[in-house]
């Protein structure tokens, strides 16, 4: 496949990129300022806000490919709700004028705990902290974005309640609207393997439009 990453520099967006070459496929990296080293990756200078950079980018005419599937990976710090929203919405409008899948990449926030199902992780303080309120709230409008576009193909992969940098360990269990939790009571997955969530579900999609995954094996020690 050829697939377009944007938010090609971030944590998640870097990682999808590195997991999608590794498995054959075409790269196109959309980013402010977009940098590999990989012959496999097209470096392609667009801000996620702006529909005619971003139309360019996937229509093909910026890399001279046509584009089979949109992973949106974008994240502001501090958390900026509006362009989170609006890069969201113009993928999705780009993407179904031109027939391509589009795999957002969200957050936890948007599922159920799993202990209560009418409480969301986000109003949940055992998984996220006051500090983490905004950017929880903006995972959520992210999907309310993505459901209330009646044309795009869509499907929203939320992580669980702490992603951050480790292994690629292709070891991971998928869920759908629920926050999902080792025998432990932790939520984690290092960014590697939700890379490898990204493409396994570009390259066999399932039914889901809401999933979730956690690694499978209890959280390495420090």
């Amino acid at each position: 496949m050829t697939i377009a990453v944007v938010g090609a520099t971030g944590m998640v967006g870097s990682r999808v990129i590195t997991e999608a070459g590794a498995r054959g496929h075409r790269v196109l990296a959309l980013s402010r300022k977009p940098a590999s080293e990989d012959p496999n990756v097209t470096l392609i200078v667009a801000d996620a806000n702006d529909p005619s950079a971003v139309r360019e980018a996937l229509a093909g005419s910026a890399s001279n490919c046509a584009v089979d599937a949109v992973v949106l990976t974008v994240r502001t710090n501090p958390v900026d709700q509006e362009f989170l929203v609006g890069a969201t919405r113009t993928v999705l409008d780009i993407a179904a004028q031109l027939g391509m899948r589009v795999l957002v990449v969200g957050g936890a926030g948007a599922l159920r705990s799993p202990d209560d199902p009418d409480l969301l992780v986000a109003d949940n303080p055992a998984f996220v902290p006051a500090e983490w309120k905004t950017t929880a709230a903006a995972g959520i409008a992210q999907l309310r974005t993505c459901q209330a576009h009646a044309d795009a193909d869509w499907v929203y992969l939320s992580p669980p309640a702490l992603l951050e940098p480790g292994e690629r360990t292709g070891r991971y269990r998928r869920g759908t609207d629920t926050l999902l939790t080792s025998a432990d009571g932790r939520s984690w997955i290092s960014a590697e393997d939700l890379a490898v969530a990204v493409v396994d579900e570009l390259e066999t999609p399932g039914p889901e439009r809401l999933l979730t995954v956690v690694h499978r094996d209890e959280r390495p020690s420090a």
